[in-house]
This record gives structure tokens, sequence and C-alpha cells, in this order.
């Protein structure tokens, strides 16, 4: 697939090898065992290297695999109430609530309306604002409640988790224990 008549040639450990025609590169590329493959096809002549795809695909996706465990996919979980809800009732989803934030998902708190509830949206506010301030030390309001509909939603975003500061081990010196070890 490599369409310049002359390459420019890359060894498979980086050094230049000159300026070929192609046919002579591919003939360097089989006496090594290597494939031909272009990396800059942009370049005047293109530039070609040696190298063993296979290896280099399986390398590449290696990496990619490694990256990929390191990162934390944050998930949005919803957390449903009524306007009417229950203290105890509340407390259950704000101890739900609390945990999911704590995994590092973000929460998604829902007030359904039905009938005439609908027409006092302010109590869906008062309980959303109860849930933020119950879970204020593990998450921030990241999105204000927004009425779409017979609903009310709010979106709450963990904090940034802050490891604790390790306790400052006391060196033998502070203790008295190197001096006792002396003598």
């Amino acid at each position: 697939m490599i369409r310049g008549r002359e390459v420019r040639l890359v060894g498979d450990k980086g050094e230049q090898l000159g300026v070929m025609p192609l046919y002579q590169a591919r003939e360097v590329a089989e006496k090594a065992g290597l494939d031909l493959v272009e990396v800059a096809p942009t370049a005047v002549p293109p530039v070609c290297r040696l190298m063993d795809y296979g290896k280099f695909k399986y390398m590449q996706t290696k990496k990619e695999r490694e990256a990929r465990k390191g990162q934390k996919v944050v998930l949005l979980r919803e957390i449903r109430l009524r306007p009417k809800i229950g203290e105890h009732d509340f407390d259950a989803k704000s101890r739900v609530a609390h945990k999911l934030l704590e995994d590092g998902d973000k929460v998604k708190v829902t007030i359904m309306f039905r009938g005439r509830e609908n027409t006092h949206p302010e109590l869906g506010i008062k309980l959303i604002q109860k849930m933020a301030q119950s879970l204020s030390g593990v998450s921030t309001v990241e999105r204000e409640p927004i009425r779409e509909g017979a609903r009310l939603h709010a979106i709450l975003a963990p904090l940034p988790s802050v490891k604790p500061a390790k306790p400052r081990e006391e060196s033998k010196e502070e203790t008295g224990e190197l001096e006792n070890a002396k003598t």
C-alpha cells in the first residue's frame, strides 16, 4: 500500500538507512525478517520503518489496556423522592446517596410530583436542599434544581477525595530510645 517510488528507510532500532527505491526497501525488510511500515506518508520522500508489525500492534493494545486500568468511570446514579416522603424513608435514601457518592459516582436527585403536588414546587426545592445539606460532607451541588415537567432534578457530585495524612512517626532520637541503646 506504499505509493512512493522512493522511501526514506528507518531501521528497527531507529537508525537512518537512507533514501532508496521502494523495491530495495522491501528487499531489506525481507532479509531482516521484518515488515515495512509507512509511518509518514505525507513527507517527501515518504518515511518507512522496519518493524515487527504484529508485535507493535500487541504492545500498542497492551499500553491502551494499561491506560484504561487507571481510569475511573464516573456513573450518574439517580435517587427518586416524592414531596411527601417520610423522615425515615428520606434518611434511608440519604444513606444510599452517601454510599454512591463515597464510591465516586454522581447522584441525580429527582423529586416526582403528581396531581396537585405540581402546584407546590417549593416543597421539592426544600427537599433537594435538605438532601444536599445532609450530604454536604461528601458532595457538592453540581447542577442546581431544574424543573422538567412533573419532575425536579439536581445533580450532586462527589468531593475530590483527600487522603488522610499519615500520623508522623517519632524518630528514635525524639523518644530517647537512641540514647538508651548506646548505654
